[in-house]
């Protein structure tokens, strides 16, 4: 068999779509590898919502064409290609800035990438599919079987918000909903070749509507949440990314009546303050969102609340600065993900006045950081002592670790043995990156 190769950047919706492409490649008998070397078909899936990922995508082909070179040397071709968000955001320029690239594929197109592959094989000529198509994509992908025992599922993609910082809109193009029909039949599939938790995937998750089954009346995200709920042998569900104001109640309140449903959402909010929001063109105020996480908190008392920030968005004072740190202390988030504002090419955001030095960018960053580590350890810390029960997925060097409802990484001294299961563990130890216990 011939041998595939991907490096996947970004977010969970890349590693979605980096499976769904090796599904697509098999038909032409490739076969995943993790050793570059051994690559007959090396593929970069990229990202391009910070500058820092995009660059990245520069280095990493600079490692495979030194391997190409290597290889060629040793009478073996190989194709070099691109597929992603860089990819719809560059179109043909791509081949101008990415050189030694042979195929580009859109994130909307990788359904199509077998047949470039075969017209590259056959004509050598440079290959690029950039079009906006959700619903042809997934009807022209094969069956997607897991590959771990949890497993993400797309079940919306694109988003119509247009956040001033924000190029998913012109990468992704704008909200599709896949059928009802169509995710339960993949739930069912990944649940049979061994997934035992089910991540539903969406740039704006929460806005998901798609066609019910029968075929007539649309569901929202609550409904589906209770059909899933229903296959036999799914232990968990998750989901993520939600927006704040489009959550609905039936969704708040599934975190409360269905027992499968994790306590836990990712709830970006971003900045702290009304006025960064408003320049973001977030749809919400701190307020709002505050009503939110109380909505949440009621519904599911224990709940876990991670979330998004960015500092030093054009603009943002000192004030705005510390009305972030304040929402950090008042929220105590279980887990969190902060980034320097990084202008993205042909964004609103890129053309604003104010633009914050870095320096200051960087030292509001660290101050954020230190009070997300510090809140994250707090979090974590309270369950020293207690029982967690934890979906064990991986085992290295006679450790096995997995999630505990949370999303907390735990780990414990274990043979192999229970990889696949949820087992209840004893907190022994806590740290703001992950737990470690002993299996009862």
């Amino acid at each position: 068999m011939k041998k595939i190769y991907i490096k996947t950047m970004g977010c969970q919706m890349n590693v979605y779509d980096s499976n769904r492409i090796l599904d697509a490649m098999a038909a032409l008998g490739y076969e995943e590898t993790q050793d570059m070397n051994q690559a007959d078909l090396m593929l970069i899936n990229t990202c391009h919502i910070r500058e820092k990922a995009a660059d990245k995508v520069f280095s990493e082909l600079g490692r495979m064409k030194e391997v190409r070179n290597i290889r060629l040397k040793q009478g073996k071709k190989t194709i070099i290609g691109l597929t992603g968000c860089v990819v719809q955001a560059l179109g043909e320029e791509v081949f101008a800035k990415v050189k030694g690239l042979d195929i580009a594929v859109g994130p909307q197109s990788y359904h199509l990438l077998p047949e470039l592959v075969v017209k590259y094989e056959r004509t050598r000529e440079r290959q690029i599919k950039a079009t906006f198509s959700s619903e042809e994509k997934f009807k022209n992908l094969p069956k997607m079987n897991a590959r771990g025992y949890t497993a993400f599922l797309a079940i919306q993609e694109g988003c119509d918000n247009f956040c001033s910082y924000c190029v998913v809109p012109y990468t992704r193009g704008c909200e599709y909903s896949r059928d009802a029909a169509d995710i339960l039949k993949e739930a069912r599939n990944l649940v049979e070749t061994g997934a035992k938790e089910i991540m539903l995937l969406g740039q704006n998750v929460d806005c998901w509507h798609g066609m019910g089954l029968d075929g007539v009346h649309e569901w929202n995200l609550a409904k589906l949440f209770e059909e899933v709920a229903k296959i036999e042998g799914l232990e968990r569900i998750r989901y993520t990314t939600s927006y704040p104001v489009d959550i609905t109640d039936d969704v708040i309140a599934a975190h409360k009546d269905i027992d499968k449903l994790m306590p836990y959402i990712h709830l970006p909010i971003q900045s702290g303050s009304d006025s960064v929001l408003k320049a973001m063109n977030r749809r919400y105020t701190v307020s709002e969102y505050l009503k939110v996480i109380d909505k949440l908190r009621k519904a599911r008392p224990d709940i876990a609340v991670s979330s998004d920030f960015i500092v030093g968005f054009p603009g943002e004072t000192e004030e705005d600065f510390l009305q972030t740190m304040k929402i950090v202390e008042d929220v105590k988030y279980a887990q969190s993900y902060s980034f320097k504002y990084s202008a993205r090419p042909g964004t609103p955001a890129s053309l604003m006045k104010n633009q914050i030095p870095q320096s200051v960018k960087e030292e509001r960053l660290y101050q954020l950081q230190e009070k997300l580590l510090f809140m994250q350890k707090a979090f974590n810390e309270q369950f020293l002592g207690k029982n967690l029960p934890v979906l064990f997925i991986e085992a290295s060097k006679g450790q096995v670790c997995g999630y505990s409802p949370y999303m907390q990484n735990v780990h414990a001294v274990e043979d192999k043995a229970v990889l696949g299961q949820i087992k209840n563990v004893k907190i022994t130890r806590a740290s703001a990156s992950s737990l470690s216990g002993e299996i009862i």
